[in-house]
């Protein structure tokens, strides 16, 4: 079942990428997944969305290693490539670029993920804090091809401010 945003986001998505549900492309918890148009030798490359309320004081870095961890959960040779901060202080993010080896569609596959984590507090009660992570995930092949893509749609996302009034 997919999940719902803790805060209301806004975003554009690149030209010929396509929202798909969730539940029915295999990506049960997330809020929101898009598709490429041209899939790699079988695998679609994808955007994910979701998120939580983050009460705690548990950092970008850590919530990042979780995701890794996951990720050696279900599949092999895990590898963080790249991972750095970015934004200001007000409103930090981190971006990490993993590589691993999964089985998706039957088939094993090198796979590559950059994953970006936005830390935005609530509007209405700055005490609370979410984190929205994005994630493309597309072959090893494709990764460098649909990144302009993910960068472009980054841009465009934000607080949807309509959303709350």
């Amino acid at each position: 079942m997919p999940t719902t945003l803790p805060v209301p986001i806004e975003f554009r998505l690149p030209e010929g990428w396509q929202p798909a549900p969730p539940d029915e492309v295999g990506a049960p918890g997330v809020a929101f997944v898009a598709l490429h148009p041209q899939p790699d030798s079988g695998f679609t490359a994808n955007i994910t969305i979701d998120g939580e309320y983050r009460p705690d004081e548990v950092t970008l870095d850590e919530l990042a290693d979780a995701s890794v961890e996951r990720l050696r959960e279900a599949g092999e040779s895990v590898v963080v490539a790249a991972r750095r901060e970015i934004g200001p202080e007000g409103a930090p993010g981190l971006t990490q670029r993993v590589s691993f080896s999964a089985v998706a569609g039957g088939v094993r596959r090198e796979l590559v993920q950059s994953q970006v984590y936005l830390s935005m507090l609530d509007v209405h009660d700055p005490r609370k804090r979410a984190v929205i992570r994005m994630v493309l995930t597309a072959t090893a092949e494709q990764h460098d091809d649909v990144l302009g893509d993910f960068q472009e749609f980054l841009r465009t996302v934000g607080p949807d401010t309509a959303a709350g009034s």
